[in-house]
């Protein structure tokens, strides 16, 4: 199964040296439980030129067989730890920063407040990171987030559960919000903007509306933290687009202001078969409660 797993990484990621950062190993090991697998299959899998490797007819075929085996797994390991008493052991949730007052740490409290044998553990982790260490079974639940804009597929052996939309706004100081009611974000081409630090999706997808809008924003300004960054539109020396969800309590002299169209849906992402584990069950019902709660929907 681990030369499975290998062979799956190898055909989403492109590369050995990818595939070995992922596992924590080396290239060369990588390799060898490749040529491992080829004998065991009784085929060739990879046609290797050079330093580069790429899949065979058989190693893609193979390679798209293996997500139904590690979900058939899933599910099986699923069925044995429904049979316990309790729901215990540890529970790793891998959520992004803006989300983890929002989201993580209600969940992780309630879920360690409900089932006192079950020990919940948070790491920060963007979705680009967040999901590959779900998939390496380092985290049982990832919530991610994906612009509607920008059209990022999920990964294959993935399942998710939708939490809530979360649209995209337009914080400028209130003296332009009548330029913005107006004419949308063309209001406010010729001020400096401010975005996330590259790479990032948030920047994306402020260049993707901003050009749609007919203009290339000039970006003056660099936040990880955009919530921060709203002390600075207050001011006057900036404008941007954001989450909503990052709006709460903005400081005085900002207007936020809505763009139609524009948003991220908010996901719980867990492993394909895990749905049914006791632990999983508990944590999406939880996170339904949470968002039902809070008005999230």
């Amino acid at each position: 199964m681990n030369r499975l797993v290998l062979l799956r990484d190898l055909a989403e990621y492109g590369t050995v040296t990818a595939v070995a950062g992922i596992h924590r190993v080396t290239p060369s090991a990588v390799s060898q439980q490749l040529r491992a697998l080829e004998a065991e299959a009784g085929a060739e899998l990879l046609i290797r030129e050079g330093r580069t490797v790429r899949l065979t007819a058989a190693g893609v075929a193979l390679a798209a067989e293996c997500e139904h085996v590690l979900a058939a797994l899933e599910r099986a390991h699923s069925t044995v730890r429904a049979l316990d008493d309790q729901i215990s052991g540890d529970f790793v949730i891998g959520c992004f920063p803006s989300a983890l007052n929002h989201i993580a740490i209600p969940l992780a409290a309630a879920l360690h407040e409900r089932y006192p044998r079950l020990r919940p553990r948070i790491i920060e982790a963007e979705p680009e990171e967040s999901l590959p260490l779900l998939k390496r079974r380092d985290l049982d639940l990832a919530v991610i987030y994906r612009y509607n804009q920008l059209g990022i597929p999920l990964p294959a052996g993935v399942t998710i559960r939708h939490l809530f939309d979360d649209p995209l706004v337009l914080a400028v100081p209130e003296r332009l919000r009548s330029a913005v009611e107006q004419q949308g974000p063309a209001g406010v081409r010729e001020f400096a903007w401010i975005a996330s630090p590259e790479p990032s999706r948030c920047r994306q997808v402020l260049l993707h509306t901003c050009r749609s809008a007919g203009f290339t924003p000039v970006i003056e300004h660099s936040f990880r933290d955009l919530r921060a960054a709203l002390s600075l539109v207050s001011t006057g020396l900036g404008v941007m687009i954001l989450p909503r969800m990052l709006c709460g309590d903005r400081p005085a002299g900002t207007a936020i202001l809505p763009l139609p169209g524009a948003g991220r849906v908010i996901e719980a992402a867990i492993r394909s078969g895990t749905d049914a584990r006791p632990s999983v069950t508990a944590a999406l019902a939880t996170l339904d409660t949470l968002s039902a709660v809070r008005g999230l929907d």
